[in-house]
């Protein structure tokens, strides 16, 4: 993904290409871009990855979603009113320049009042969930689902996790019989469970805040999926911090509004979600950082998966 594609991909919006500076670059390239209606952000989605009614739907959602009042980006038309443009095999989208500093990277949490954060942000979960519900979907809406199949099937949308190849033999083999435990229980529990739309990656990279208020970006796993996983994703990433549990608390705490959720529950897709990142990394181990964070993947999801296993026996 090039300037060169995102100097033309400006263009089909007006925006003028001189503009533009490089703000991300993870799974999309991320740009800046100044116009006269304020700030944009410029997205060159990976080719590939989401198929344009995908990334509609994604717009659309976002669009709902702001409209009632969640701060997340508004989606801009381009000039001949379409969402999604292509550049070449690249889908392009421009969103509002959402405002604030991200609350951390990489699982820190970088806040002035970590509790109060984490309790504001389980009733913006909450407010997500509840908004999500009541809209009306188009009738070509379509998301990926984070559901039984796609978390612990054949196949699973983030990968065969029980592949990675920094997994010893028996270490491969501990994540199977995990697997096929933990797809029996969710299989008996499903239709007991919240299920309906998910950011499905509600990192502290994904969290702005400005002057108390908190705004989410990067709808881009965003789909069909089990509510418990939404926190799940969040605080799993601080299992290991001295104040988890007042975490954890303050964050069910703020989703409470909406339902509770047991704490059986929750540790159970906290395990789900850690199965995942092993293999989500199994194609990006090769870009830079990838061996590090694959190995990382691997030592936070085992002994979850070692203690799971354990009170199944």
């Amino acid at each position: 993904m090039s300037h060169e594609t995102a100097h033309k991909a400006a263009m089909r919006w007006g925006i003028a290409p001189e503009t533009l500076s490089l703000a991300a670059r993870r799974e999309n390239a991320v740009y800046r871009a100044d116009t006269p209606d304020g700030p944009r952000a410029l997205r060159l989605h990976r080719p590939g990855y989401r198929s344009q009614a995908q990334l509609r739907s994604e717009m659309q959602w976002m669009e709902a979603l702001a409209q009632g009042g969640l701060n997340v980006p508004l989606p801009h038309p381009s000039t001949d009113g379409h969402l999604i443009e292509l550049i070449g095999d690249t889908p392009v989208s421009v969103l509002s320049w959402m405002p604030g500093t991200q609350a951390g990277k990489l699982g820190d949490l970088d806040v002035p009042d970590r509790l109060r954060f984490a309790q504001d942000l389980g009733r913006t979960m909450a407010r997500l969930h509840d908004l999500s519900d009541a809209w009306a979907k188009p009738a070509d809406f379509i998301r990926p689902h984070w559901d039984l199949h796609g978390l612990l099937g054949d196949a699973p949308l983030w990968g065969p996790f029980w592949d990675n190849p920094d997994l010893t033999p028996a270490q491969a083999d501990t994540l199977r019989q995990v697997r096929r435990l933990a797809y029996s229980q969710l299989a008996a529990q499903q239709s007991d469970l919240d299920y309906g739309l998910i950011h499905a990656d509600i990192l502290t990279e994904n969290v702005l805040a400005q002057a108390g208020a908190l705004s989410l970006i990067d709808f881009d796993d965003g789909g069909w999926g089990f509510r418990d996983f939404e926190i799940a994703t969040f605080l799993m990433r601080f299992l290991a911090a001295p104040d988890y549990e007042d975490l954890r608390d303050a964050v069910l705490k703020g989703y409470a509004v909406r339902r509770v959720i047991s704490l059986e529950s929750l540790e159970f897709f906290i395990m789900i979600r850690a199965l995942t990142y092993p293999g989500w990394i199994i194609p990006r181990r090769q870009e830079p950082g990838g061996a590090a964070r694959s190995r990382v993947a691997v030592d936070t999801a085992l002994p979850l998966a070692e203690r799971y296993l354990a009170a199944h026996r």
